[in-house]
Protein backbone atom coordinates (compact mmCIF):
# COMPACT_ATOMS: atom_id res chain seq x y z
CA UNK A 1 0.00 0.00 0.00
CA UNK A 2 1.05 3.33 -0.61
CA UNK A 3 2.64 5.89 1.93
CA UNK A 4 1.50 8.91 1.41
CA UNK A 5 -1.87 10.83 0.60
CA UNK A 6 -2.89 13.89 -1.59
CA UNK A 7 -3.02 16.55 1.18
CA UNK A 8 -5.97 17.86 2.83
CA UNK A 9 -6.22 21.34 3.78
CA UNK A 10 -3.76 22.27 5.89
CA UNK A 11 -5.93 23.10 8.77
CA UNK A 12 -7.72 19.85 8.85
CA UNK A 13 -3.96 18.16 8.89
CA UNK A 14 -2.95 20.37 12.03
CA UNK A 15 -6.12 19.96 13.73
CA UNK A 16 -5.61 15.85 13.06
CA UNK A 17 -2.02 16.10 13.92
CA UNK A 18 -3.52 17.82 17.77
CA UNK A 19 -6.54 15.24 17.87
CA UNK A 20 -3.49 12.55 17.19
CA UNK A 21 -1.37 14.15 20.14
CA UNK A 22 -4.73 13.94 22.67
CA UNK A 23 -5.89 10.84 21.66
CA UNK A 24 -2.23 9.32 22.02
CA UNK A 25 -2.06 10.53 25.63
CA UNK A 26 -5.48 9.12 26.56
CA UNK A 27 -4.70 5.94 25.34
CA UNK A 28 -0.79 5.85 27.03
CA UNK A 29 -2.86 6.92 30.40
CA UNK A 30 -5.88 3.93 29.26
CA UNK A 31 -3.84 1.24 28.87
CA UNK A 32 -1.80 -0.38 32.18
CA UNK A 33 -4.15 -1.36 34.44
CA UNK A 34 -7.82 -0.32 33.00
CA UNK A 35 -6.80 -2.72 29.84
CA UNK A 36 -6.05 -5.53 32.40
CA UNK A 37 -9.74 -4.53 34.06
CA UNK A 38 -11.16 -4.93 30.31
CA UNK A 39 -9.14 -8.55 30.00
CA UNK A 40 -10.46 -9.66 33.22
CA UNK A 41 -13.78 -8.58 32.36
CA UNK A 42 -14.10 -9.73 28.93
CA UNK A 43 -12.93 -13.15 29.72
CA UNK A 44 -16.56 -15.16 29.19
CA UNK A 45 -18.15 -13.21 27.05
CA UNK A 46 -19.90 -13.98 23.68
CA UNK A 47 -19.22 -11.29 20.92
CA UNK A 48 -21.65 -10.88 17.92
CA UNK A 49 -19.42 -9.58 15.10
CA UNK A 50 -21.81 -8.21 12.39
CA UNK A 51 -19.30 -8.55 9.40
CA UNK A 52 -19.93 -8.90 5.45
CA UNK A 53 -19.79 -12.74 4.70
CA UNK A 54 -19.23 -12.45 0.85
CA UNK A 55 -16.13 -13.74 0.73
CA UNK A 56 -15.36 -17.51 1.94
CA UNK A 57 -11.50 -16.68 2.60
CA UNK A 58 -13.01 -13.44 4.43
CA UNK A 59 -15.30 -16.21 6.69
CA UNK A 60 -12.59 -18.35 7.22
CA UNK A 61 -10.47 -15.67 8.54
CA UNK A 62 -12.54 -14.98 11.19
CA UNK A 63 -12.96 -18.60 11.84
CA UNK A 64 -9.30 -18.26 12.61
CA UNK A 65 -9.53 -15.20 14.09
CA UNK A 66 -12.41 -17.01 16.47
CA UNK A 67 -10.51 -19.67 17.66
CA UNK A 68 -7.34 -17.25 18.84
CA UNK A 69 -9.62 -14.87 21.11
CA UNK A 70 -11.31 -17.92 22.75
CA UNK A 71 -7.88 -19.43 23.08
CA UNK A 72 -6.01 -16.37 24.48
CA UNK A 73 -8.94 -14.39 26.04
CA UNK A 74 -11.78 -17.08 26.47
CA UNK A 75 -14.18 -14.81 24.66
CA UNK A 76 -16.35 -16.57 22.03
CA UNK A 77 -16.63 -14.73 18.86
CA UNK A 78 -19.41 -14.96 17.08
CA UNK A 79 -19.56 -14.13 13.34
CA UNK A 80 -23.15 -12.44 12.31
CA UNK A 81 -23.35 -12.91 8.71
CA UNK A 82 -24.96 -9.94 6.91
CA UNK A 83 -24.82 -8.17 2.97
CA UNK A 84 -25.34 -4.11 4.31
CA UNK A 85 -23.89 -2.42 6.91
CA UNK A 86 -26.80 0.10 6.85
CA UNK A 87 -29.11 -2.97 8.44
CA UNK A 88 -26.93 -3.14 10.71
CA UNK A 89 -27.17 0.29 11.68
CA UNK A 90 -31.06 0.72 11.15
CA UNK A 91 -31.20 -1.99 13.98
CA UNK A 92 -28.63 -0.11 16.63
CA UNK A 93 -30.87 2.61 15.87
CA UNK A 94 -34.26 1.11 16.79
CA UNK A 95 -32.70 -0.99 20.02
CA UNK A 96 -31.46 2.70 21.26
CA UNK A 97 -34.80 4.24 20.46
CA UNK A 98 -35.99 1.49 22.50
CA UNK A 99 -34.29 1.52 25.11
CA UNK A 100 -32.37 -1.41 24.75
CA UNK A 101 -28.73 -1.47 26.92
CA UNK A 102 -28.05 -5.04 25.87
CA UNK A 103 -28.25 -4.64 21.74
CA UNK A 104 -27.67 -7.42 19.38
CA UNK A 105 -24.95 -6.21 18.39
CA UNK A 106 -21.30 -6.12 19.67
CA UNK A 107 -18.81 -5.60 17.05
CA UNK A 108 -19.30 -4.65 13.45
CA UNK A 109 -17.26 -4.08 10.21
CA UNK A 110 -17.80 -0.61 9.05
CA UNK A 111 -16.66 2.54 7.80
CA UNK A 112 -17.68 5.71 5.24
CA UNK A 113 -21.43 7.04 5.37
CA UNK A 114 -22.35 3.91 7.95
CA UNK A 115 -19.80 5.24 10.65
CA UNK A 116 -20.55 9.02 9.95
CA UNK A 117 -24.47 8.11 10.55
CA UNK A 118 -23.59 6.32 13.73
CA UNK A 119 -21.07 9.06 14.71
CA UNK A 120 -23.83 11.68 14.43
CA UNK A 121 -26.53 9.82 15.57
CA UNK A 122 -24.70 8.95 19.29
CA UNK A 123 -24.74 4.99 18.49
CA UNK A 124 -21.08 4.33 18.84
CA UNK A 125 -19.56 2.97 21.93
CA UNK A 126 -16.32 5.25 23.11
CA UNK A 127 -13.66 6.66 22.28
CA UNK A 128 -11.76 3.04 22.78
CA UNK A 129 -9.40 2.99 20.02
CA UNK A 130 -6.29 4.38 20.49
CA UNK A 131 -6.55 2.83 24.09
CA UNK A 132 -6.58 -0.67 22.53
CA UNK A 133 -2.54 -1.92 23.39
CA UNK A 134 -1.73 -2.88 19.60
CA UNK A 135 -2.98 0.87 18.53
CA UNK A 136 0.49 1.43 19.11
CA UNK A 137 1.61 -0.22 15.75
CA UNK A 138 -0.78 1.48 14.09
CA UNK A 139 0.41 3.60 10.60
CA UNK A 140 -1.19 6.95 11.51
CA UNK A 141 1.18 8.90 9.65
CA UNK A 142 1.70 6.82 6.33
CA UNK A 143 -1.64 6.34 6.20
CA UNK A 144 -4.21 9.10 7.94
CA UNK A 145 -6.91 7.19 7.30
CA UNK A 146 -6.56 5.16 9.68
CA UNK A 147 -7.93 8.52 11.77
CA UNK A 148 -10.27 10.08 9.04
CA UNK A 149 -12.82 8.13 7.54
CA UNK A 150 -14.43 9.56 4.69
CA UNK A 151 -13.00 13.13 5.06
CA UNK A 152 -14.60 12.51 8.92
CA UNK A 153 -12.50 12.25 12.11
CA UNK A 154 -12.73 8.92 13.41
CA UNK A 155 -12.27 10.35 17.19
CA UNK A 156 -11.15 7.00 18.57
CA UNK A 157 -14.70 5.36 17.72
CA UNK A 158 -13.65 2.76 15.38
CA UNK A 159 -10.81 0.38 15.10
CA UNK A 160 -8.32 0.23 12.13
CA UNK A 161 -8.75 -2.99 10.51
CA UNK A 162 -7.08 -3.17 6.99
CA UNK A 163 -6.68 -0.76 3.82
CA UNK A 164 -8.35 -0.15 0.56
CA UNK A 165 -7.51 2.01 -2.90
CA UNK A 166 -9.63 1.30 -6.20
CA UNK A 167 -7.04 -0.96 -8.30
CA UNK A 168 -7.76 -2.39 -11.99
CA UNK A 169 -6.68 -5.22 -13.81
CA UNK A 170 -6.40 -6.87 -17.14
CA UNK A 171 -5.23 -9.40 -18.99
CA UNK A 172 -1.50 -8.21 -20.46
CA UNK A 173 -2.19 -11.07 -23.58
CA UNK A 174 -5.25 -8.52 -24.36
CA UNK A 175 -4.42 -5.54 -22.81
CA UNK A 176 -0.44 -5.08 -23.28
CA UNK A 177 -1.05 -1.35 -22.22
CA UNK A 178 -3.82 -0.13 -19.94
CA UNK A 179 -5.65 3.56 -19.14
CA UNK A 180 -4.00 5.03 -16.21
CA UNK A 181 -6.49 7.92 -15.88
CA UNK A 182 -9.82 8.85 -16.42
CA UNK A 183 -9.92 10.75 -19.84
CA UNK A 184 -6.98 7.99 -21.34
CA UNK A 185 -9.75 5.34 -20.10
CA UNK A 186 -12.70 7.10 -22.14
CA UNK A 187 -10.35 7.20 -25.37
CA UNK A 188 -9.67 3.22 -24.74
CA UNK A 189 -13.56 2.72 -24.14
CA UNK A 190 -14.07 4.70 -27.79
CA UNK A 191 -11.19 2.35 -29.33
CA UNK A 192 -12.69 -0.41 -27.74
CA UNK A 193 -17.14 -0.65 -27.58
CA UNK A 194 -18.78 -2.67 -25.45
CA UNK A 195 -15.45 -4.06 -23.50
CA UNK A 196 -15.32 -2.06 -20.56
CA UNK A 197 -18.13 -1.43 -17.69
CA UNK A 198 -18.67 -0.23 -13.65
CA UNK A 199 -20.59 -2.03 -11.41
CA UNK A 200 -24.05 -0.26 -11.04
CA UNK A 201 -24.50 1.92 -7.51
CA UNK A 202 -24.96 1.54 -4.97
CA UNK A 203 -23.27 -1.26 -4.94
CA UNK A 204 -19.69 0.08 -3.32
CA UNK A 205 -17.46 -0.22 -6.49
CA UNK A 206 -19.73 1.55 -8.89
CA UNK A 207 -19.78 4.05 -6.52
CA UNK A 208 -16.02 4.49 -5.80
CA UNK A 209 -15.58 4.54 -9.65
CA UNK A 210 -17.89 7.62 -9.73
CA UNK A 211 -15.62 8.87 -6.72
CA UNK A 212 -12.35 8.70 -8.78
CA UNK A 213 -14.14 10.44 -12.03
CA UNK A 214 -14.70 12.99 -9.44
CA UNK A 215 -11.45 13.55 -7.33
CA UNK A 216 -9.91 13.64 -11.38
CA UNK A 217 -12.31 15.95 -12.73
CA UNK A 218 -14.77 17.60 -10.34
CA UNK A 219 -14.28 21.18 -9.22
CA UNK A 220 -13.65 22.68 -6.67
CA UNK A 221 -11.90 19.91 -4.34
CA UNK A 222 -11.96 21.37 -1.17
CA UNK A 223 -16.13 21.28 -1.50
CA UNK A 224 -16.01 17.34 -1.09
CA UNK A 225 -13.97 17.23 1.93
CA UNK A 226 -16.52 18.88 3.51
CA UNK A 227 -20.14 18.25 4.26
CA UNK A 228 -22.87 17.87 1.41
CA UNK A 229 -24.55 20.90 0.66
CA UNK A 230 -26.90 20.88 -3.11
CA UNK A 231 -24.86 23.99 -4.44
CA UNK A 232 -21.63 22.81 -3.90
CA UNK A 233 -22.73 19.35 -4.68
CA UNK A 234 -23.85 20.96 -8.33
CA UNK A 235 -21.04 22.41 -9.39
CA UNK A 236 -18.27 20.31 -8.32
CA UNK A 237 -20.26 17.36 -9.80
CA UNK A 238 -21.15 18.82 -13.27
CA UNK A 239 -18.09 17.48 -14.80
CA UNK A 240 -18.32 13.87 -13.72
CA UNK A 241 -22.01 13.99 -15.57
CA UNK A 242 -20.55 15.02 -18.35
CA UNK A 243 -17.83 12.91 -18.25
CA UNK A 244 -19.81 9.71 -17.99
CA UNK A 245 -22.48 11.65 -20.50
CA UNK A 246 -19.67 11.01 -23.21
CA UNK A 247 -18.29 7.80 -21.58
CA UNK A 248 -21.40 5.44 -21.62
CA UNK A 249 -22.31 4.91 -25.22
CA UNK A 250 -19.24 2.91 -25.56
CA UNK A 251 -19.68 1.02 -22.26
CA UNK A 252 -21.06 -2.55 -22.28
CA UNK A 253 -24.85 -3.02 -23.66
CA UNK A 254 -23.98 0.75 -24.53
CA UNK A 255 -23.91 2.39 -20.87
CA UNK A 256 -27.85 1.20 -21.07
CA UNK A 257 -27.24 -1.86 -18.34
CA UNK A 258 -24.15 -2.62 -15.77
CA UNK A 259 -23.31 -5.18 -13.74
CA UNK A 260 -24.79 -5.53 -10.10
CA UNK A 261 -21.28 -5.80 -8.55
CA UNK A 262 -17.44 -6.02 -9.10
CA UNK A 263 -17.41 -9.73 -8.96
CA UNK A 264 -19.99 -10.38 -12.03
CA UNK A 265 -17.37 -7.47 -13.72
CA UNK A 266 -14.40 -10.20 -12.74
CA UNK A 267 -15.91 -12.78 -14.06
CA UNK A 268 -17.06 -11.23 -17.03
CA UNK A 269 -13.11 -10.41 -18.17
CA UNK A 270 -12.36 -13.74 -16.93
CA UNK A 271 -14.53 -15.07 -19.73
CA UNK A 272 -13.26 -12.48 -22.03
CA UNK A 273 -16.29 -10.90 -22.48
CA UNK A 274 -14.85 -7.52 -21.11
CA UNK A 275 -11.58 -6.20 -20.83
CA UNK A 276 -11.02 -4.76 -17.70
CA UNK A 277 -12.27 -5.55 -13.86
CA UNK A 278 -11.82 -3.18 -10.84
CA UNK A 279 -11.15 -3.83 -7.23
CA UNK A 280 -10.74 -2.27 -3.72
CA UNK A 281 -8.59 -4.50 -2.42
CA UNK A 282 -5.14 -4.51 -4.44
CA UNK A 283 -4.29 -8.17 -3.96
CA UNK A 284 -7.77 -9.52 -5.52
CA UNK A 285 -6.02 -10.34 -8.73
CA UNK A 286 -3.23 -12.35 -7.00
CA UNK A 287 -5.71 -13.92 -4.87
CA UNK A 288 -7.91 -15.10 -8.21
CA UNK A 289 -4.65 -16.28 -9.54
CA UNK A 290 -3.57 -18.38 -6.79
CA UNK A 291 -7.20 -19.80 -6.48
CA UNK A 292 -6.68 -20.78 -10.67
CA UNK A 293 -9.69 -18.72 -11.24
CA UNK A 294 -7.57 -15.65 -13.14
CA UNK A 295 -4.27 -16.67 -15.42
CA UNK A 296 -0.95 -15.59 -14.50
CA UNK A 297 -0.87 -12.94 -17.41
CA UNK A 298 -3.60 -10.67 -15.54
CA UNK A 299 -1.85 -7.78 -13.92
CA UNK A 300 -2.95 -4.97 -11.51
CA UNK A 301 -2.46 -1.31 -11.77
CA UNK A 302 -3.54 1.90 -10.55
CA UNK A 303 -3.85 5.19 -12.32
CA UNK A 304 -1.02 7.23 -12.69
CA UNK A 305 -1.69 9.92 -10.21
CA UNK A 306 -3.64 8.01 -7.70
CA UNK A 307 -6.89 6.36 -6.81
CA UNK A 308 -9.53 6.58 -4.07
CA UNK A 309 -8.74 4.59 -1.09
CA UNK A 310 -9.84 4.22 2.77
CA UNK A 311 -9.41 2.20 5.70
CA UNK A 312 -11.99 0.03 7.13
CA UNK A 313 -12.61 -0.72 10.57
CA UNK A 314 -14.24 -1.76 13.71
CA UNK A 315 -16.49 -0.54 16.18
CA UNK A 316 -18.58 -1.25 19.09
CA UNK A 317 -22.36 0.44 19.57
CA UNK A 318 -23.31 2.15 22.12
CA UNK A 319 -25.13 -0.66 23.53
CA UNK A 320 -23.07 -3.33 23.25
CA UNK A 321 -23.39 -5.94 26.06
CA UNK A 322 -19.94 -7.11 25.52
CA UNK A 323 -18.11 -4.07 24.80
CA UNK A 324 -14.73 -5.70 26.99
CA UNK A 325 -14.71 -8.71 24.92
CA UNK A 326 -15.52 -6.38 21.21
CA UNK A 327 -12.23 -4.50 22.41
CA UNK A 328 -10.31 -7.91 23.23
CA UNK A 329 -11.21 -8.97 19.58
CA UNK A 330 -10.49 -5.36 18.40
CA UNK A 331 -7.32 -5.04 19.83
CA UNK A 332 -6.48 -8.81 18.53
CA UNK A 333 -7.30 -7.57 14.99
CA UNK A 334 -4.79 -5.10 14.97
CA UNK A 335 -2.04 -7.63 16.20
CA UNK A 336 0.88 -8.52 13.97
CA UNK A 337 -0.47 -11.81 14.18
CA UNK A 338 -3.92 -10.87 12.99
CA UNK A 339 -2.74 -8.42 10.66
CA UNK A 340 0.39 -10.24 8.75
CA UNK A 341 -1.92 -13.99 8.47
CA UNK A 342 -5.07 -11.20 6.68
CA UNK A 343 -2.27 -9.54 4.66
CA UNK A 344 -1.21 -13.09 3.26
CA UNK A 345 -2.89 -13.62 -0.17
CA UNK A 346 -2.96 -17.37 1.10
CA UNK A 347 -5.46 -16.40 3.49
CA UNK A 348 -7.33 -12.90 2.53
CA UNK A 349 -4.95 -10.54 0.92
CA UNK A 350 -6.00 -7.57 2.46
CA UNK A 351 -3.48 -4.32 2.93
CA UNK A 352 -2.53 -3.79 6.34
CA UNK A 353 -3.10 -1.19 8.68
CA UNK A 354 0.30 -1.15 10.53
CA UNK A 355 3.58 0.58 9.94
CA UNK A 356 6.06 -2.09 9.56
CA UNK A 357 8.68 -0.15 10.73
CA UNK A 358 7.47 -0.03 13.90
CA UNK A 359 7.26 -3.44 14.88
CA UNK A 360 9.42 -5.84 16.82
CA UNK A 361 12.39 -7.88 13.72
CA UNK A 362 10.17 -11.01 14.65
CA UNK A 363 6.92 -9.78 14.00
CA UNK A 364 7.94 -7.37 11.48
CA UNK A 365 8.96 -11.23 9.49
CA UNK A 366 5.59 -12.08 9.80
CA UNK A 367 4.53 -9.79 6.51
CA UNK A 368 6.32 -11.88 3.41
CA UNK A 369 7.68 -9.24 1.03
CA UNK A 370 7.74 -11.56 -1.89
CA UNK A 371 5.94 -10.19 -5.13
CA UNK A 372 3.23 -12.88 -6.58
CA UNK A 373 1.47 -12.97 -10.11
CA UNK A 374 -1.11 -10.38 -10.16
CA UNK A 375 0.01 -7.95 -7.40
CA UNK A 376 0.15 -4.18 -8.26
CA UNK A 377 3.43 -3.71 -9.67
CA UNK A 378 3.86 0.34 -8.83
CA UNK A 379 1.50 1.91 -6.05
CA UNK A 380 0.24 4.94 -6.68
CA UNK A 381 -0.64 7.29 -4.27
CA UNK A 382 -3.65 7.03 -1.97
CA UNK A 383 -6.52 9.63 -2.84
CA UNK A 384 -8.84 10.18 0.25
CA UNK A 385 -12.29 9.62 -0.07
CA UNK A 386 -14.89 12.71 -0.07
CA UNK A 387 -16.56 12.84 2.81
CA UNK A 388 -19.53 10.46 4.16
CA UNK A 389 -21.99 13.16 3.12
CA UNK A 390 -21.58 12.30 -0.27
CA UNK A 391 -22.01 8.88 -0.93
CA UNK A 392 -25.89 8.56 -0.92
CA UNK A 393 -26.03 12.06 -3.55
CA UNK A 394 -23.81 10.62 -5.31
CA UNK A 395 -25.55 7.49 -5.76
CA UNK A 396 -29.19 9.17 -5.60
CA UNK A 397 -28.30 11.02 -8.76
CA UNK A 398 -26.49 8.87 -10.59
CA UNK A 399 -29.74 6.41 -10.69
CA UNK A 400 -32.10 9.42 -11.24
CA UNK A 401 -29.80 10.06 -14.32
CA UNK A 402 -28.99 6.49 -15.41
CA UNK A 403 -30.63 4.09 -13.25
Amino acid sequence: MPNSEKPQLPCRRTALAMLGVTLAGMARAQTGNTWAAVEARGRGQTVYFNAWAGSEQINAYLQWAAGEVLRRYGVRLEHVKISETAEVVKRVRAEKAAGKTDGSVDLVWINGENFLTMKREALLFGPFAEALPNFQYVDTVGKPTTRMDFSEPVDGLEAPWGMAQLTFFADRKRVPSAPRSMPALLEFARANPGRVTYPRPPDFHGSTFIKQVLVELGNDRTAWYRAHTAPAFANAMAPVWAFLDRLHPHLWRAGKQFPPNAAAVRQMMADGELLLALTFNPNEAANEIAAKRLPESVYSYQFANGSIGNTHFVAIPVNARAREGAQLVANFLLSPLAQARKADIAHWGDPTVLALDKLPAAERARFGSNSLPGQVEVTTQTIPEPHGSWVDPIEKEWLRRYG
